[in-house]
């Protein structure tokens, strides 16, 4: 009896004390289970005697919910409406509502009892939706260009607030202008949940430069994020105002090529029936817009065109330009000729346009186109003549063979390097090649044949001074020539000449020069006893002594001296 009055009084007492603290404020999802926070969520400063909560109902009078003695007693749910089933209280007192609806926007109270003091904590509520993601519903299935159609409406669903919605073209917000765009909005509430749908249905004047563009619709809801539909592009319908032609080949155009011409209208739809002009002649195609002329020639060169089968006067043209080459080269084939013969090149080029022309010998270029006058051995080869002009090449070519009987242009000796032997070279012209035969054996045989240029070596030792004949020959002839070797003097001697080998020559020299001067010494000598002798009998026959001065004696003997040498 004593506690149950004192827990009575302390209420009264309390009543008198009461404290309300600012209402706050905070936003629920609808459908999520609202937590509505006592003392703003903070720990009690004391153990509370007991927790009530209640709410303002819709004419102003309090409606109470659950209250809460102490632990560990259950909480007292006192509502009889639709909270009955929907409450409960967290263990820091929160206020727990399942399944928020727009009905629970109101001002709910938590009052905290204490052993001195009761208080109460008002918190406003406020449940929001945001709305479903956008769609463009009744799209328009084309677009007239110029003509205001209604591209579609955009559906933002189930939302509180409501929400708003913009479309864009390209990422760009379209303004309703009343002329080219027009934007109506509506919004619909739905009576049972009191959640709100927002339609906006845009009306659209389109032109050709709206061809692929995206358009799309924005929802903003204070929720957030904003929320796009998908992009949606529209066929837009106009009539051809250009017709243009164009030559499809492969670089540049060349007799024989194939060449297709495709007619493209800017109409949408795209016209599918086209009108060919060839060159004053008129070709129909129906579902398509190509037409191919085969195997070109030089004559299809020319004007052609193209155009609309309702509208000939919508039309494009194009020139059409076929290069081709006629190339000739005289000789051709496989040409044996006699080497010093003559051989004419000709060449004759008809192009349709400058002809250009280059010469290879052997794979290897020549600067200009040969000339053959008077032909030599290493004048065969195979010869190719390229000719160019734009898109087109053509090569023509002959095999060159020059032939002649053998003809020994040089032979030659020549000391080995250890001086005891001597090498005969032998060099010869002649196709085909010419064999060679020597009328002395050798050693150390070596041949080379390059361009009808035979050189043919021999090692020889002489053991007296010998005639060496070269004979060379093939099928068309032969040819001999000799040279003189000596087996103690080099030898060198051209085509045609026999000489001496230059020591024999000095060797010869020296030999007549001692023999002259032994000569001319022995008359010198002869001729001053003739004079010594008649100079004696000159005294003999006048009795005379043979005596003169000194001055003559001197210039005797002078004289004598000078002979003897």
């Amino acid at each position: 009896m004593h506690s149950a009055a004192y827990f009575v009084s302390a209420i009264i007492t309390s009543a008198v004390l009461l404290q309300v603290s600012s209402v706050d404020a905070i936003i629920s999802l609808y459908g999520e289970t609202i937590e509505v926070p006592c003392n703003k969520g903070a720990a009690m400063s004391e153990k509370p005697l007991l927790i009530k909560w209640k709410y303002d109902k819709s004419d102003g009078s309090p409606g109470d919910i659950l209250t809460k003695a102490s632990d560990p007693e259950e909480a007292n749910i006192q509502a009889t409406n639709n909270y009955k089933d929907r409450v409960s209280i967290a263990p820091n007192a929160s206020l727990l509502i399942a399944n928020a609806t727009l009905d629970d926007k109101k001002t709910f109270t938590c009052m905290v009892v204490t052993m001195g003091d009761v208080k109460e904590y008002p918190v406003s509520i406020e449940v929001q939706k945001r709305p479903l993601p956008p769609q463009i519903r009744d799209k328009a299935k084309e677009l007239e260009n110029g003509k205001l159609t209604t591209l579609g409406e955009c559906i933002a669903q189930d939302a509180y607030p409501p929400a708003e919605v913009i479309w864009s073209k390209d990422g760009l917000p379209l303004v309703d202008d009343g002329k080219t765009i027009m934007v109506t909005m509506d919004k619909d509430v739905d009576p049972a949940t009191g959640l709100a749908t927002t339609s906006s249905k845009l009306q659209y004047r389109a032109g050709k430069g709206d061809v692929g563009s995206e358009f799309t619709c924005t929802v903003k809801h204070s929720l957030g994020p904003d929320q796009t539909s998908d992009p949606q592009t529209f066929s837009i319908h106009y009539p051809t105002e250009n017709v243009n032609l164009h030559v499809v080949a492969k670089g540049h155009i060349k007799e024989g090529d194939n060449v297709t011409l495709r007619c493209k209208a800017d109409g949408n739809p795209p016209p599918t029936s086209f009108n060919f002009l060839l060159k004053g002649q008129k070709e129909t195609v129906v579902g398509s817009d190509t037409y191919t002329l085969v195997g070109v020639t030089r004559d299809t060169t020319g004007e052609y065109k193209c155009s609309l089968v309702d509208d000939d006067n919508m039309q494009d043209a194009k020139n059409i330009s076929v290069n081709y080459l006629d190339v000739s080269l005289v000789p051709s084939g496989n040409i044996v000729k006699t080497v010093g013969e003559s051989l004419p090149v000709t060449v004759q080029k008809n192009g349709s346009g400058e002809v250009k022309v280059s010469w290879t010998k052997d794979n290897g270029k020549l600067e200009k186109q040969p000339k053959f006058d008077s032909l030599k051995y290493v004048d065969a080869g195979y010869y190719v003549c390229d000719f160019s002009v734009a898109g087109i090449k053509q090569s023509r070519s002959f095999q060159l063979l020059v032939q002649g009987k053998p003809s020994i242009q040089r032979i030659s000796k020549d000391r080995s390097e250890d001086g005891q032997h001597k090498v005969l070279t032998c060099e010869v012209e002649g196709f085909p090649k010419p064999s060679v035969q020597w009328s002395v054996n050798g050693t150390n045989e070596e041949s080379s044949y390059v361009n009808g240029w035979l050189t043919h070596k021999i090692t020889v030792v002489p053991t007296g001074n010998l005639t060496v004949t070269c004979s060379a020959s093939n099928e068309l002839g032969e040819d001999v020539k000799s040279i003189n070797v000596s087996s103690l003097f080099e030898e060198k001697e051209k085509l045609g000449e026999g000489k001496e080998d230059d020591g024999d020559d000095q060797a010869k020299l020296i030999v007549g020069i001692v023999i002259g001067l032994i000569l001319a010494a022995a008359v010198v000598g002869l001729v001053y006893w003739v004079y010594m002798k008649k100079s004696k009998q000159g005294s003999w026959k006048t009795g005379e002594k043979e005596s003169g001065t000194s001055e003559e004696s001197k210039k005797l003997e002078e004289n004598n001296h000078k002979a003897e040498v």
